[in-house]
């Protein structure tokens, strides 16, 4: 299952609109998608990237680092998309 560790880039963090952009992105693909926030170097507990409530709960704020995993047919790229989506500030993107 591959992952990547990408930083929050949402000033809100994966709260509100980040959370619902990602939640939707990740239950359209195929893979099963997961995000754990990453605290002095580990990765936390994974939470279903298609769950709102489950990314809320992850409490990444602004500047955070998160663990991204992909799992099952199209996985690359959905790690791939989904990790652009965390690096940008989707909160302020018209085009998010």
């Amino acid at each position: 299952m591959p992952c990547r560790r990408v930083t929050v880039a949402a000033r809100v963090g994966i709260h509100a609109r980040p959370a619902t952009l990602l939640s939707q992105f990740a239950g359209a693909q195929e893979a099963r998608v997961s995000i754990a926030k990453v605290e002095n170097g580990v990765a936390g507990e994974p939470v279903d990237a298609a769950s709102v409530l489950g990314l809320m709960t992850l409490g990444a704020e602004h500047g955070d680092e998160v663990e991204v995993c992909a799992d099952g047919p199209g996985e690359q790229d959905a790690l791939e998309q989904l990790a652009g989506l965390l690096e940008r500030d989707v909160d302020s993107d018209p085009a998010a």
